[in-house]
């Protein structure tokens, strides 16, 4: 079967991008004084802000799990998973670098915060996890999706269990990945859910996309599952609830931000796909293709990796609010600006890692997709 190519996912991977790169800058620069809960606009901000990770992590598990269910009809299933474990590890390799105060090291100031986990880390973890789920699952695409949705669902639902989990007797670059006490900003539960759903996604997508009428049905569920989730998710829960009296429907259904945001990743999903004939061989594309580039080009800036002088010690939270939005935008440009001419794609980068491996490892060179 000749699969096709997804281009609405560049499409949104660069949408997503963006909006953490604009997200990022205005929350670590606007002075406090403007952050208004009581402002419309500050709130619609805040909400469409609060889009991107959900958004992020789902498109990843959707594009993981097509290319590894491609690749085993290709005969290259083994191959891509190799190369996913790699990924994952490059991935969790690289989150943790961006927060070493080498500076600090070097004037003997130790502490353990470079230890929390965010993005990149959870996502290197969650690649890893989805492979492993697939060959728990001997590779069967039927199986993998149905443990994929159910998992996705449990973590879900199950988030009032584990909202203020707190480990002690464990170390803790491990128990970061789970508890937030000491700073984690991004926890593999509930955020592998959002992957997970990624990973069905993915399945339903490889099985039936070369339906006739697959497109269009597939643009129509994404915005009506999407409005269902968003508006209707939580009295489905309390209904649940006063059905089997179970108390953890009540409490998921009291604080649903999990189901409602899935939500919104649908709309974002079917308002992309629906309109994808429109962005082919478009900047939007290319911004896609570059996702880790610009985010740790746009981390060193704000953050100061490596030398602990970024924009939040050197600006830090004093911006006005035309400031804030001009700003933005000029660092949006300036950090795509860097990715395109400076900096090769993502493949280009994962290839010379994977390459560096194999020669740690005394491998033969192996050819890259």
């Amino acid at each position: 079967m000749q699969t096709k190519r997804l281009y609405f996912i560049d499409a949104v991977r660069a949408f997503a991008i963006l909006m953490m790169l604009q997200g990022h800058f205005v929350d670590t620069l606007l002075a406090p004084e403007y952050r208004d809960t009581n402002s419309l606009v500050y709130n619609t901000w805040s909400y469409f802000r609060g889009i991107t990770a959900p958004t992020f992590f789902t498109i990843s598990g959707l594009i993981f799990t097509y290319l590894l269910i491609r690749a085993k009809e290709k005969g290259q299933e083994s191959l891509r998973i190799r190369k996913g474990l790699q990924r994952g590890l490059m991935l969790i390799a690289i989150g943790y670098l961006l927060r070493i105060p080498f500076l600090q090291w070097f004037i003997g100031e130790f502490n353990t915060y470079f230890l929390v986990v965010d993005v990149l880390q959870c996502i290197g973890l969650s690649l890893i996890l989805i492979i492993v789920l697939y060959v728990l699952c001997l590779r069967n695409i039927l199986v993998f999706s149905i443990l994929c949705f159910v998992l996705g669902i449990l973590i879900f639902l199950s988030e009032p269990l584990y909202r203020n989990l707190n480990i002690d007797g464990i170390p803790l670059v491990f128990s970061n990945y789970i508890s937030k006490e000491n700073g984690s900003i991004f926890t593999i539960i509930p955020w592998f859910g959002y992957m997970a759903f990624g990973g069905y996604l993915a399945t339903a997508f490889y099985r039936h996309i070369e339906k006739s009428k697959f497109k269009p049905v597939t643009v129509i569920s994404f915005l009506v599952v999407g409005y269902l989730l968003m508006e209707w998710s939580s009295y489905g829960l309390n209904k649940l609830y006063y059905a089997t009296e179970i108390e953890l429907f009540q409490k998921s259904a009291n604080y649903n931000y999990l189901f409602t945001r899935l939500g919104n990743v649908f709309i974002y999903f079917g308002l992309f796909y629906g309109l994808e004939r429109f962005l082919k061989k478009t900047l939007i594309l290319k911004i896609g293709q570059k996702t880790l580039s610009i985010y740790v080009i746009h981390f060193i800036i704000i953050y100061g990796s490596f030398t602990g002088f970024g924009l939040n010690r050197l600006i830090g939270k004093t911006l006005e609010p035309y400031e804030a939005v001009l700003g933005a935008i000029l660092f949006l440009v300036t950090v795509c600006t860097i990715s395109f001419h400076y900096v090769k794609t993502n493949a280009f980068v994962y290839s010379h890692v994977r390459r560096l491996w194999d020669k740690l490892k005394g491998l033969p060179e192996k050819s890259t997709d």
